[in-house]
């Protein structure tokens, strides 16, 4: 079982001229969904109210089998709101809720068995949930893999201070670690993208990966660095690109039995060459994503049929 915690999120979009309309997000939840679709045994530790956007959650999780333990609580469900204007330029607003009472509550029973723990992004840097998170990763690192990705949100998290502070608690308990070059830049401003992600190498992950946009994504690992190119595809939008990438980057090191504390050892003396072939497994996941609307990652077919073409 791999197991997902984080932050559901509702984007709204509203304005002059357009039709409102909302979709389930949440990048935690994107990447429970993507790791679903490929294939795995995967469940969702989030929260999200018991209105209409809450039953819109829930039932995405359960249209892509995504186990989902927790119930709904009386908060209501977080939200993005775009309001467009006459121009299309959007001002956003954030209803956002995150307490994980019932995750402390009963930590113990539901991380058990998970050979993996994923988290990151608001779920990690807004209080009181993220003390919760952090609990949890501790809770489960004797036994599990555990994967970070600070996925920065500057516009909710405005102090970088505050910001690196909180991802510096995650990523020395990670094993795998993926961030954007934006996220780095904004983080560590006075230094290279290059030397913030080689810190955090040596701070104990065994691998992390940045991602760059359209250009290649690129992997540091002890043996070295790697990077893969990304496939040519016609860019629909880059909704949830990264997300996606992170599920398949995952979901790579599973298909290759890296996870759990027993395989720990093996995962920290990964090399170069296979790094790079998981690396090409994300970055194509994300290239089929940005080939479509919306956060729509992959299938385990998809991926596969992209693979070997």
């Amino acid at each position: 079982m791999l197991t997902v915690i984080g932050e559901t999120l509702i984007d709204v979009v509203e304005g002059a001229g357009v039709k409102p309309r909302a979709h389930v997000g949440g990048s935690p939840m994107n990447v429970a969904v993507g790791l679903a679709r490929l294939g795995h045994a995967v469940q969702f530790l989030g929260r999200y109210g018991k209105d209409n956007f809450g039953q819109m959650a829930s039932g995405h999780l359960a249209d892509n089998s995504v186990l989902n333990p927790l119930p709904p609580d009386d908060s209501p469900t977080s939200t993005a709101t775009a309001l467009l204007d006459e121009t299309g330029s959007a001002t956003y607003t954030f209803e956002l809720e995150w307490e994980l009472d019932q995750l402390l509550e009963r930590m113990p029973t539901l991380l058990q068995g998970s050979s993996l723990i994923h988290t990151g992004s608001i779920a990690t840097m807004l209080q009181p949930g993220a003390s919760t998170v952090l609990t949890a990763v501790e809770h489960a690192r004797p036994t599990a893999t555990i994967s970070y990705d600070p996925n920065c949100r500057p516009t909710i998290i405005t102090d970088a201070e505050y910001a690196r502070e909180q991802a510096e608690k995650f990523v020395p308990l990670a094993d795998v670690v993926k961030a954007s070059d934006e996220d780095l830049h904004w983080l560590y401003p006075d230094r290279s993208v290059e030397e913030s992600a080689r810190a955090w190498l040596e701070s104990g992950p065994a691998i992390v990966v940045v991602t760059r946009g359209g250009d290649a994504p690129w992997g540091l690992c002890k043996s070295g660095h790697s990077t893969a190119a990304i496939p040519e595809v016609e860019i629909v939008d880059t909704v949830g690109a990264g997300d996606s990438f992170m599920s398949a980057l995952l979901a790579a090191i599973v298909d290759r039995e890296l996870d759990g504390s027993g395989r720990r050892e093996r995962l920290h003396q990964i090399g170069t060459g296979e790094l790079r072939a998981i690396l090409e497994s994300a970055a194509t996941a994300a290239a089929i994503t940005v080939s479509r609307a919306g956060a729509n990652p992959p299938s385990r077919s998809e991926l596969r049929k992209h693979l070997s073409s």
